[in-house]
Protein backbone atom coordinates (compact mmCIF):
# COMPACT_ATOMS: atom_id res chain seq x y z
CA UNK A 1 0.00 0.00 0.00
CA UNK A 2 3.12 2.67 0.46
CA UNK A 3 3.75 2.12 -3.60
CA UNK A 4 -0.08 3.87 -3.52
CA UNK A 5 0.87 6.56 -1.20
CA UNK A 6 4.24 7.07 -3.40
CA UNK A 7 2.50 7.54 -6.41
CA UNK A 8 -0.35 9.88 -4.95
CA UNK A 9 2.92 11.94 -3.72
CA UNK A 10 4.49 12.00 -6.94
CA UNK A 11 1.36 12.82 -8.60
CA UNK A 12 0.96 15.80 -6.49
CA UNK A 13 4.30 16.98 -7.05
CA UNK A 14 3.64 17.06 -10.82
CA UNK A 15 0.50 18.88 -10.57
CA UNK A 16 2.18 21.52 -8.40
CA UNK A 17 5.47 21.95 -11.15
CA UNK A 18 2.23 22.47 -13.63
CA UNK A 19 0.35 24.99 -11.44
CA UNK A 20 4.27 27.10 -10.69
CA UNK A 21 4.37 27.06 -14.37
CA UNK A 22 1.10 29.04 -15.00
CA UNK A 23 0.59 32.38 -14.21
CA UNK A 24 1.04 33.71 -10.30
CA UNK A 25 -1.75 33.78 -7.69
CA UNK A 26 -3.48 37.66 -8.47
CA UNK A 27 -5.40 38.67 -5.69
CA UNK A 28 -5.74 42.11 -5.74
CA UNK A 29 -6.86 42.79 -1.69
CA UNK A 30 -3.00 41.92 -1.47
CA UNK A 31 -2.47 45.11 -2.07
CA UNK A 32 -3.70 46.51 1.80
CA UNK A 33 -1.30 46.14 4.16
CA UNK A 34 1.53 43.45 3.96
CA UNK A 35 -0.34 41.29 1.52
CA UNK A 36 -2.35 37.97 2.28
CA UNK A 37 -0.98 36.61 5.89
CA UNK A 38 0.01 33.01 5.28
CA UNK A 39 -1.89 30.51 7.41
CA UNK A 40 0.45 29.46 10.35
CA UNK A 41 -1.55 25.77 10.54
CA UNK A 42 0.14 22.99 8.85
CA UNK A 43 -1.43 20.74 6.69
CA UNK A 44 -3.05 18.22 9.09
CA UNK A 45 -4.55 21.12 11.11
CA UNK A 46 -5.69 22.78 8.01
CA UNK A 47 -7.60 19.82 6.33
CA UNK A 48 -9.51 20.68 10.16
CA UNK A 49 -10.07 23.87 9.14
CA UNK A 50 -7.09 24.81 12.04
CA UNK A 51 -7.27 23.70 15.42
CA UNK A 52 -3.82 25.31 15.89
CA UNK A 53 -4.49 26.47 19.12
CA UNK A 54 -5.21 23.12 21.06
CA UNK A 55 -4.23 20.78 18.89
CA UNK A 56 -1.33 17.69 20.11
CA UNK A 57 -0.01 15.13 18.26
CA UNK A 58 3.08 12.64 18.80
CA UNK A 59 3.67 12.71 15.38
CA UNK A 60 2.89 15.83 13.71
CA UNK A 61 4.35 19.82 13.44
CA UNK A 62 1.97 22.32 15.31
CA UNK A 63 3.58 25.67 15.24
CA UNK A 64 0.45 27.98 16.33
CA UNK A 65 0.68 26.91 19.87
CA UNK A 66 4.21 26.48 20.88
CA UNK A 67 3.53 24.56 23.87
CA UNK A 68 2.75 21.53 21.48
CA UNK A 69 6.20 20.59 20.87
CA UNK A 70 6.83 19.17 24.40
CA UNK A 71 4.03 16.66 23.22
CA UNK A 72 6.18 15.17 20.10
CA UNK A 73 7.14 11.22 20.48
CA UNK A 74 9.84 10.88 17.68
CA UNK A 75 11.49 13.88 15.60
CA UNK A 76 9.51 15.22 12.88
CA UNK A 77 10.16 16.74 9.42
CA UNK A 78 7.22 18.40 7.97
CA UNK A 79 6.91 20.01 4.41
CA UNK A 80 4.15 21.65 2.94
CA UNK A 81 3.30 22.21 -1.10
CA UNK A 82 -0.10 23.59 -2.94
CA UNK A 83 -1.76 24.50 -6.14
CA UNK A 84 -4.82 26.57 -6.48
CA UNK A 85 -7.31 26.77 -8.75
CA UNK A 86 -8.83 30.49 -8.40
CA UNK A 87 -12.08 31.89 -10.12
CA UNK A 88 -12.19 36.04 -10.16
CA UNK A 89 -15.32 37.86 -10.72
CA UNK A 90 -16.10 40.95 -10.95
CA UNK A 91 -19.43 42.77 -13.00
CA UNK A 92 -17.61 42.30 -16.13
CA UNK A 93 -15.38 39.04 -16.62
CA UNK A 94 -14.50 35.86 -14.77
CA UNK A 95 -10.77 34.91 -14.47
CA UNK A 96 -9.27 32.10 -14.07
CA UNK A 97 -5.92 31.17 -12.42
CA UNK A 98 -3.79 28.30 -11.70
CA UNK A 99 -0.63 29.12 -9.14
CA UNK A 100 1.33 26.95 -6.62
CA UNK A 101 3.93 26.98 -4.26
CA UNK A 102 5.79 25.54 -1.39
CA UNK A 103 3.92 26.55 1.62
CA UNK A 104 6.32 25.66 4.75
CA UNK A 105 9.42 23.77 5.90
CA UNK A 106 9.89 23.00 9.60
CA UNK A 107 12.12 20.48 12.19
CA UNK A 108 11.01 19.54 15.44
CA UNK A 109 12.13 17.05 17.69
CA UNK A 110 11.64 16.09 21.40
CA UNK A 111 15.05 16.84 23.84
CA UNK A 112 14.24 13.13 25.21
CA UNK A 113 13.73 10.76 23.80
CA UNK A 114 10.75 8.72 25.26
CA UNK A 115 12.00 5.18 24.40
CA UNK A 116 15.22 6.13 27.03
CA UNK A 117 12.23 6.09 29.64
CA UNK A 118 11.89 2.51 28.66
CA UNK A 119 15.37 2.22 28.89
CA UNK A 120 15.87 3.38 32.43
CA UNK A 121 12.77 2.17 34.00
CA UNK A 122 11.76 6.25 34.88
CA UNK A 123 8.66 7.82 33.92
CA UNK A 124 9.25 11.32 34.70
CA UNK A 125 6.96 14.09 35.06
CA UNK A 126 8.33 16.87 32.36
CA UNK A 127 9.14 16.80 28.59
CA UNK A 128 10.92 19.15 26.70
CA UNK A 129 10.73 19.96 22.72
CA UNK A 130 12.14 22.18 19.72
CA UNK A 131 11.47 23.64 16.43
CA UNK A 132 12.83 25.14 13.75
CA UNK A 133 10.56 26.43 10.62
CA UNK A 134 10.62 28.81 7.62
CA UNK A 135 7.80 29.87 6.07
CA UNK A 136 5.82 32.97 4.40
CA UNK A 137 4.46 35.28 6.25
CA UNK A 138 2.63 37.16 3.75
CA UNK A 139 2.50 37.38 0.03
CA UNK A 140 1.64 39.59 -2.65
CA UNK A 141 0.62 39.24 -5.79
CA UNK A 142 -1.39 40.82 -8.29
CA UNK A 143 -2.01 42.56 -11.85
CA UNK A 144 -4.52 44.36 -12.69
CA UNK A 145 -5.88 46.85 -15.47
CA UNK A 146 -8.65 48.60 -16.82
CA UNK A 147 -8.70 50.54 -20.25
CA UNK A 148 -10.63 53.85 -20.69
CA UNK A 149 -10.65 56.37 -23.20
CA UNK A 150 -10.82 60.72 -23.26
CA UNK A 151 -11.30 62.17 -26.67
CA UNK A 152 -8.59 64.77 -25.91
CA UNK A 153 -6.02 61.81 -24.88
CA UNK A 154 -7.25 58.52 -26.60
CA UNK A 155 -7.39 55.56 -25.42
CA UNK A 156 -5.36 54.34 -22.11
CA UNK A 157 -4.39 52.12 -19.91
CA UNK A 158 -4.31 51.78 -15.98
CA UNK A 159 -2.74 49.11 -14.52
CA UNK A 160 -2.08 48.26 -10.76
CA UNK A 161 0.78 45.18 -10.10
CA UNK A 162 2.14 44.18 -7.10
CA UNK A 163 4.66 41.73 -6.08
CA UNK A 164 6.57 40.59 -3.55
CA UNK A 165 6.51 39.08 0.13
CA UNK A 166 7.55 38.63 3.40
CA UNK A 167 9.19 35.29 5.37
CA UNK A 168 9.64 34.41 8.94
CA UNK A 169 12.57 32.03 10.64
CA UNK A 170 11.33 30.66 13.74
CA UNK A 171 13.21 29.02 16.63
CA UNK A 172 10.57 27.38 19.06
CA UNK A 173 11.13 25.62 22.38
CA UNK A 174 8.35 24.17 24.70
CA UNK A 175 8.36 23.11 28.86
CA UNK A 176 5.61 20.29 29.57
CA UNK A 177 5.08 19.37 33.64
CA UNK A 178 2.66 16.69 34.16
CA UNK A 179 -1.15 18.50 32.73
CA UNK A 180 0.65 21.73 31.69
CA UNK A 181 2.81 22.87 28.85
CA UNK A 182 4.11 26.49 27.98
CA UNK A 183 6.67 27.55 25.05
CA UNK A 184 7.56 29.97 22.93
CA UNK A 185 8.08 30.83 19.02
CA UNK A 186 10.77 33.65 18.53
CA UNK A 187 11.71 34.59 15.00
CA UNK A 188 12.93 36.46 12.06
CA UNK A 189 10.59 39.00 9.68
CA UNK A 190 11.95 39.96 6.23
CA UNK A 191 11.26 40.15 2.80
CA UNK A 192 10.62 42.98 0.03
CA UNK A 193 7.46 43.96 -2.01
CA UNK A 194 6.90 46.07 -5.16
CA UNK A 195 3.84 48.33 -6.10
CA UNK A 196 3.66 49.83 -10.13
CA UNK A 197 0.61 52.05 -10.98
CA UNK A 198 0.95 53.16 -14.45
CA UNK A 199 -1.18 54.60 -16.98
CA UNK A 200 -0.48 53.76 -20.06
CA UNK A 201 -1.19 55.59 -23.29
CA UNK A 202 -1.32 54.35 -27.06
CA UNK A 203 2.22 54.78 -28.96
CA UNK A 204 0.88 56.99 -31.72
CA UNK A 205 -0.73 59.34 -29.84
CA UNK A 206 3.02 60.37 -28.43
CA UNK A 207 1.63 61.08 -24.96
CA UNK A 208 3.42 60.81 -21.75
CA UNK A 209 2.76 57.67 -19.62
CA UNK A 210 2.33 57.84 -16.09
CA UNK A 211 4.87 55.20 -14.06
CA UNK A 212 4.73 55.16 -10.43
CA UNK A 213 6.53 52.87 -8.16
CA UNK A 214 7.15 52.26 -4.28
CA UNK A 215 9.36 49.62 -3.44
CA UNK A 216 10.87 48.46 0.35
CA UNK A 217 12.28 46.14 2.50
CA UNK A 218 10.59 44.74 5.97
CA UNK A 219 12.58 43.52 8.63
CA UNK A 220 11.86 43.11 12.12
CA UNK A 221 11.06 40.35 15.15
CA UNK A 222 8.27 38.17 15.56
CA UNK A 223 7.48 36.15 18.56
CA UNK A 224 4.44 34.11 20.15
CA UNK A 225 3.59 32.08 23.42
CA UNK A 226 1.29 29.37 24.09
CA UNK A 227 0.03 27.41 27.09
CA UNK A 228 -1.89 24.00 26.68
CA UNK A 229 -3.69 21.79 29.60
CA UNK A 230 -4.62 18.49 29.13
CA UNK A 231 -6.16 15.63 30.72
CA UNK A 232 -7.64 12.01 30.83
CA UNK A 233 -11.59 12.55 31.25
CA UNK A 234 -11.80 8.88 31.42
CA UNK A 235 -9.34 7.33 34.22
CA UNK A 236 -11.61 5.25 36.59
CA UNK A 237 -12.74 3.27 33.41
CA UNK A 238 -9.16 2.81 32.64
CA UNK A 239 -8.04 1.52 36.10
CA UNK A 240 -10.43 -1.11 35.54
CA UNK A 241 -10.10 -2.00 32.27
CA UNK A 242 -6.39 -1.11 30.76
CA UNK A 243 -7.71 -1.82 27.02
CA UNK A 244 -10.07 1.25 27.39
CA UNK A 245 -9.58 3.58 24.78
CA UNK A 246 -8.30 6.90 26.43
CA UNK A 247 -10.66 9.72 26.27
CA UNK A 248 -8.49 13.03 26.44
CA UNK A 249 -9.41 16.54 26.21
CA UNK A 250 -6.86 19.50 25.55
CA UNK A 251 -7.62 23.37 25.81
CA UNK A 252 -4.96 25.79 24.48
CA UNK A 253 -4.32 29.60 24.62
CA UNK A 254 -1.86 31.31 22.19
CA UNK A 255 -0.63 34.64 22.04
CA UNK A 256 1.32 37.90 21.15
CA UNK A 257 1.73 41.59 21.33
CA UNK A 258 1.93 44.05 18.78
CA UNK A 259 5.51 44.46 16.82
CA UNK A 260 7.02 46.41 15.20
CA UNK A 261 9.60 46.63 12.03
CA UNK A 262 11.55 48.40 9.64
CA UNK A 263 11.21 49.39 6.69
CA UNK A 264 13.57 50.89 3.78
CA UNK A 265 11.63 51.96 1.02
CA UNK A 266 12.35 53.96 -2.76
CA UNK A 267 10.23 55.94 -4.27
CA UNK A 268 9.91 56.58 -8.45
CA UNK A 269 7.53 58.94 -10.36
CA UNK A 270 8.62 59.14 -14.33
CA UNK A 271 6.86 60.00 -17.34
CA UNK A 272 7.84 58.00 -19.97
CA UNK A 273 6.79 58.92 -24.01
CA UNK A 274 7.45 56.01 -26.59
CA UNK A 275 8.30 57.53 -30.37
CA UNK A 276 8.62 56.05 -33.57
CA UNK A 277 11.57 53.79 -34.51
CA UNK A 278 11.48 52.72 -30.72
CA UNK A 279 13.04 55.93 -29.84
CA UNK A 280 11.95 56.75 -25.57
CA UNK A 281 12.54 59.74 -23.66
CA UNK A 282 12.14 59.40 -19.85
CA UNK A 283 11.42 62.40 -18.16
CA UNK A 284 11.45 61.69 -14.21
CA UNK A 285 9.58 63.71 -11.77
CA UNK A 286 10.54 62.22 -8.58
CA UNK A 287 12.69 60.27 -7.14
CA UNK A 288 13.96 59.25 -3.56
CA UNK A 289 15.91 56.00 -2.03
CA UNK A 290 16.75 54.87 1.31
CA UNK A 291 14.01 56.48 3.17
CA UNK A 292 14.08 54.67 6.15
CA UNK A 293 10.51 54.15 7.87
CA UNK A 294 8.39 52.28 11.10
CA UNK A 295 5.42 49.37 10.93
CA UNK A 296 3.42 47.60 13.74
CA UNK A 297 1.92 44.31 13.17
CA UNK A 298 -0.89 43.16 14.88
CA UNK A 299 -1.34 41.76 18.40
CA UNK A 300 -3.18 38.60 18.37
CA UNK A 301 -4.59 35.89 20.22
CA UNK A 302 -6.04 32.43 19.81
CA UNK A 303 -8.33 30.24 22.28
CA UNK A 304 -9.47 26.41 21.61
CA UNK A 305 -10.28 23.04 23.05
CA UNK A 306 -10.17 19.52 21.12
CA UNK A 307 -11.83 16.25 22.26
CA UNK A 308 -10.04 13.30 21.36
CA UNK A 309 -11.21 9.36 21.60
CA UNK A 310 -8.32 7.24 21.77
CA UNK A 311 -7.24 7.01 18.16
CA UNK A 312 -10.36 6.74 16.42
CA UNK A 313 -12.26 10.18 16.95
CA UNK A 314 -11.36 13.57 17.45
CA UNK A 315 -13.42 16.91 17.26
CA UNK A 316 -12.30 20.98 18.52
CA UNK A 317 -13.35 24.57 17.94
CA UNK A 318 -10.58 27.11 17.61
CA UNK A 319 -11.17 31.28 17.34
CA UNK A 320 -8.62 33.72 16.82
CA UNK A 321 -8.43 37.28 16.17
CA UNK A 322 -6.14 39.40 14.94
CA UNK A 323 -5.79 43.42 16.05
CA UNK A 324 -4.99 45.28 12.85
CA UNK A 325 -6.56 48.15 13.83
CA UNK A 326 -3.28 48.79 14.93
CA UNK A 327 -1.52 48.58 12.16
CA UNK A 328 0.55 51.21 10.27
CA UNK A 329 3.69 51.20 7.50
CA UNK A 330 5.41 53.96 6.33
CA UNK A 331 6.41 52.44 3.46
CA UNK A 332 2.79 52.53 2.00
CA UNK A 333 1.39 55.68 3.68
CA UNK A 334 -0.97 53.29 5.52
CA UNK A 335 -2.39 55.05 9.10
CA UNK A 336 -3.70 53.34 12.06
CA UNK A 337 -7.51 52.62 11.61
CA UNK A 338 -6.92 51.45 8.01
CA UNK A 339 -7.93 48.14 8.23
CA UNK A 340 -10.14 46.71 10.71
CA UNK A 341 -9.74 43.95 13.48
CA UNK A 342 -10.04 40.22 11.90
CA UNK A 343 -11.21 37.08 13.69
CA UNK A 344 -11.73 33.19 12.82
CA UNK A 345 -13.85 30.58 14.21
CA UNK A 346 -13.07 26.78 12.84
CA UNK A 347 -14.72 23.54 13.95
CA UNK A 348 -13.22 20.18 12.60
CA UNK A 349 -11.41 16.78 13.42
CA UNK A 350 -10.72 13.81 11.98
CA UNK A 351 -12.57 9.93 12.07
CA UNK A 352 -9.98 6.79 11.70
CA UNK A 353 -11.69 3.49 11.67
CA UNK A 354 -8.86 1.45 12.94
CA UNK A 355 -5.34 2.30 13.20
CA UNK A 356 -4.16 -1.37 14.03
CA UNK A 357 -5.51 -2.96 11.10
CA UNK A 358 -2.85 -5.02 9.13
CA UNK A 359 -4.79 -5.36 6.14
CA UNK A 360 -6.85 -2.89 5.17
CA UNK A 361 -4.68 0.62 4.59
CA UNK A 362 -7.92 2.43 4.31
CA UNK A 363 -8.89 1.86 8.01
CA UNK A 364 -5.43 3.20 9.34
CA UNK A 365 -5.89 6.72 7.37
CA UNK A 366 -7.39 9.92 9.26
CA UNK A 367 -10.11 11.07 7.25
CA UNK A 368 -9.91 15.00 8.60
CA UNK A 369 -12.86 17.43 8.00
CA UNK A 370 -13.68 21.37 9.08
CA UNK A 371 -15.39 24.19 8.12
CA UNK A 372 -14.88 27.77 8.96
CA UNK A 373 -15.76 31.43 8.52
CA UNK A 374 -13.38 34.80 9.25
CA UNK A 375 -13.61 38.52 8.66
CA UNK A 376 -10.58 40.17 7.11
CA UNK A 377 -8.81 43.14 7.95
CA UNK A 378 -8.80 45.05 5.01
CA UNK A 379 -12.73 46.92 3.67
CA UNK A 380 -13.37 47.56 0.82
CA UNK A 381 -16.80 50.56 -0.06
CA UNK A 382 -17.01 50.41 3.69
CA UNK A 383 -17.77 47.09 3.84
CA UNK A 384 -15.41 44.48 5.56
CA UNK A 385 -14.16 41.60 3.80
CA UNK A 386 -15.31 38.06 4.82
CA UNK A 387 -14.87 34.71 3.98
CA UNK A 388 -15.78 31.06 4.20
CA UNK A 389 -15.28 27.78 3.44
CA UNK A 390 -14.80 23.64 3.99
CA UNK A 391 -11.66 21.48 4.44
CA UNK A 392 -11.09 17.85 3.98
CA UNK A 393 -8.26 15.93 3.94
CA UNK A 394 -6.33 12.43 4.15
CA UNK A 395 -3.57 11.66 6.82
CA UNK A 396 -2.08 8.68 5.05
CA UNK A 397 0.57 6.50 7.23
CA UNK A 398 3.64 4.99 5.38
CA UNK A 399 6.77 3.42 5.96
CA UNK A 400 10.48 5.27 5.30
CA UNK A 401 13.48 3.69 6.52
CA UNK A 402 11.56 1.63 8.93
CA UNK A 403 10.20 4.34 10.60
CA UNK A 404 6.01 5.54 10.35
CA UNK A 405 5.38 8.40 8.35
CA UNK A 406 2.46 10.56 7.12
CA UNK A 407 1.33 11.96 4.09
CA UNK A 408 -1.57 14.59 4.57
CA UNK A 409 -3.58 15.18 1.48
CA UNK A 410 -5.74 18.35 1.81
CA UNK A 411 -8.34 19.99 -0.08
CA UNK A 412 -9.83 24.13 0.74
CA UNK A 413 -13.24 24.95 -0.59
CA UNK A 414 -13.49 28.69 0.09
CA UNK A 415 -15.37 31.88 -1.01
CA UNK A 416 -13.62 35.40 0.44
CA UNK A 417 -15.28 38.93 -1.08
CA UNK A 418 -18.61 37.60 -2.06
CA UNK A 419 -20.17 41.17 -2.00
CA UNK A 420 -17.37 43.33 -2.83
CA UNK A 421 -16.01 44.44 -6.50
CA UNK A 422 -14.10 41.92 -6.73
CA UNK A 423 -15.09 38.36 -5.66
CA UNK A 424 -12.71 34.96 -5.15
CA UNK A 425 -13.82 31.82 -5.21
CA UNK A 426 -11.45 28.87 -4.96
CA UNK A 427 -10.28 25.39 -4.68
CA UNK A 428 -7.03 24.56 -2.82
CA UNK A 429 -5.03 20.78 -2.84
CA UNK A 430 -2.37 20.70 -0.66
CA UNK A 431 0.16 18.37 0.26
CA UNK A 432 2.10 17.67 3.91
CA UNK A 433 4.33 14.97 4.25
CA UNK A 434 5.78 14.62 7.30
CA UNK A 435 8.96 12.24 8.27
CA UNK A 436 9.13 10.62 11.51
CA UNK A 437 12.43 9.15 13.62
CA UNK A 438 12.24 8.38 16.82
CA UNK A 439 16.16 7.67 17.35
CA UNK A 440 17.46 11.07 18.16
CA UNK A 441 18.70 11.42 21.32
CA UNK A 442 18.26 7.98 21.79
CA UNK A 443 20.82 6.48 24.96
CA UNK A 444 22.75 3.15 22.96
CA UNK A 445 22.93 0.19 25.71
CA UNK A 446 25.20 -2.66 25.25
CA UNK A 447 25.88 -6.04 27.10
Amino acid sequence: MSNKVYFLLSAFLLIVLAGTAQQNDNSPYSRYGIGDISDNNFNHTRQMSGLGSSYIDGYHINIVNPASYSFLNATAFDAGVFVKRTWLKDNIATNKIWSGNLEYLSLAFPLRNPINEIYDGVKKNYKLGMAFTLMPHSTVNYNVASQDSLPEAGRFTRNYIGTGGTYKFLWGNSYMYKKFSVGVNMGYLFGKMKYENKLVFDAEKFAYSDFYTNDYNVSGFLWNAGVLYTDILNKKAIENNKTTPVKRLSIGLNANSATNFSTTYNISHQLIQQLLGGVINVDTVFLQDSIKGRGKLPAEFGLGATFYSGEKFCLGVNYATSLWSEYYNDASGEKKGALKNASKISIGGYFRPDYKSFDNFFERVYYRYGAYYQTDPRVINNEQITSYGLTFGLGMPFVFQRKVSHVNLGLNLGIRGQNTPISERFVKISLGVTFNDDEWFLKRKYN
